[in-house]
């Protein structure tokens, strides 16, 4: 039985350009995901796929695996995270009975604990899947909008009245990894829907890196923890 972590790593990104391999405290952004997996001891391989070959080469110079290059097809903006890994799972002819996590490259906030814990998950029960969620800070039913005329709607009226700490927690997928059964991954089985699971992340543990202002503010974060581990 073989556990594996794939890093799904294109060139093209729209809002962030060549966030992937980008400079963050010192280095590629996509060396943090793929150090913290070799760090973790959980994988036997851990692989980049991508079209993209200043990717693969910085893939390789940091100890992964670029053992394919991805189709072009897989790499535009439409192409899903499932069907990404499951075309890797069965290029790398991988056994129903082995164990695949799929790592994001912009994961500098993430821990080997989290993904041991997601392991051990996995492993002891009859999950597809298991990811990291983060509860909603405030409860989504207590959302509302305003209309062209400025006026205030709540989404959900039947809540205008309901107190915030009666209202049922929510949660939210960070998008940080996916740890799963290789024969999910092989037939596209829904992770968000389907027999699957999570661990909580605390609030400091996550941050949506989508515009110049949140790499800017996980690049102080990244920098203030090489520091504290340089001591």
């Amino acid at each position: 039985m073989t556990t594996v972590a794939i890093i799904p790593a294109r060139g093209g990104s729209k809002r962030i350009p060549r966030k992937n391999v980008r400079q963050l405290s010192g280095k590629p952004a996509i060396a943090y995901p793929i150090e913290l997996a070799l760090q973790s001891g959980l994988f036997e391989r851990v692989i980049v796929t991508t079209e993209d070959q200043e990717i693969a080469e910085i893939a390789i110079a940091f100890g992964a695996e670029v053992p394919f290059i991805r189709s072009a097809e897989l790499s535009n903006d439409f192409a899903t995270t499932i069907d990404v890994i499951s075309d890797a799972a069965h290029r790398l002819e991988l056994r129903n009975s082995d164990f695949l996590c799929c790592i994001y490259p912009i994961t500098p906030l993430l821990s080997v604990e989290r993904l041991l814990q997601a392991n051990e998950l996995l492993k002891s029960g009859t999950w597809d899947y298991v990811f990291p969620a983060s509860e909603y800070t405030m409860p989504i039913e207590r959302a509302f909008r305003k209309d062209t005329s400025g006026k205030v709607s709540f989404l959900v009226p039947d809540y205008l009245s309901v107190r915030t700490q009666d209202i049922e927690k929510t949660f939210y997928d960070p998008g940080q990894f996916y740890f799963g059964k290789v024969q999910a991954w092989k037939s596209k089985k829904s992770i968000l829907s389907g027999n699957s699971t999570f661990i909580e992340l605390l609030r400091h543990e996550v941050i949506d890196i989508d515009e110049e202002e949140d790499w800017e503010f996980v690049a102080q974060i990244t920098e203030l923890n090489r520091r504290r581990i340089d001591e």
